[in-house]
């Protein structure tokens, strides 16, 4: 049988949780080669994190899997051409095409999600309907072979789903089991409709400071989609 491959494509100023919590579980997938690539294999700093011994995603050749994180970084990832040819070569013959947070805007600059359901972080997750996605507000979300995951910690969830598609409940379960993956959070405030309402002002006043530059992105990104070839 031959090996599946895994291909997480990272970015500068990516969020390490969104890849390095689905790493943790899809390294454990049997018969399955998990590459942590960027540009050049340059080495990429993540939220004073740096991640170094990285392939070069335009050597890659194909993937089975491909994921993409979210991150600050993703604003600018979103109009990186030579980064974004990489993602639609890769994505174009990928059995599975899948994300954490942000990388589903990622993903829908690459024109992958026009007329799919995707998750995001809650955030952002408007920035989406400029693609043509439909924005699905669940923890993790799925469309045929497009399986995306909401904010950050949404990304271990994410890969308990995906690791069952590729390897069954039972092994997924099994490494649920192994890692003690058994979520008790000390506070009740991790989405919007939960969290306190001056919690949930407090974090919108601070991710307000890049909604602006973001949105643009996402526009610009969206308008090149549909422009004429």
């Amino acid at each position: 049988m031959a090996e599946l491959q895994i291909v997480i494509a990272l970015y500068p100023n990516v969020t390490h949780l969104d890849f390095t919590g689905p790493h943790q579980v899809l390294s454990r997938v049997p018969n399955a080669k998990t590459t942590v690539a960027s540009m050049g294999g340059m080495d990429i700093e993540a939220e004073g994190l740096r991640f170094a011994g990285l392939a070069d995603l335009a050597k890659i050749e194909r993937c089975d899997v491909l994921l993409v994180p979210g991150g600050l970084g993703t604003t600018d990832a979103m109009l990186d051409e030579a980064f974004m040819d990489q993602i639609r070569r890769l994505g174009a013959g990928a059995k599975y095409l899948t994300s954490v947070c942000t990388g589903s805007l990622i993903l829908a600059a690459a024109g992958f999600l026009k007329g799919r359901r995707a998750a995001c972080h809650w955030a952002w997750r408007e920035l989406l309907v400029p693609f043509g996605a439909i924005v699905d507000e669940r923890r993790v979300a799925r469309d045929g072979n497009i399986i995306t995951g909401g904010g950050v910690t949404a990304g271990l969830d994410f890969a308990f789903v995906l690791t069952a598609e590729l390897a069954g409940d039972a092994f997924a379960q099994s490494v649920q089991l192994g890692l003690e993956y058994a979520p008790a959070p000390p506070f009740d405030s991790g989405r919007p409709e939960l969290a306190a309402p001056e919690i949930l002002a407090a974090v919108k006043a601070r991710m307000a400071n890049g909604w602006a530059e973001r949105e643009e992105a996402a526009r610009r990104a969206a308008g090149r989609l549909s422009a004429p070839a």
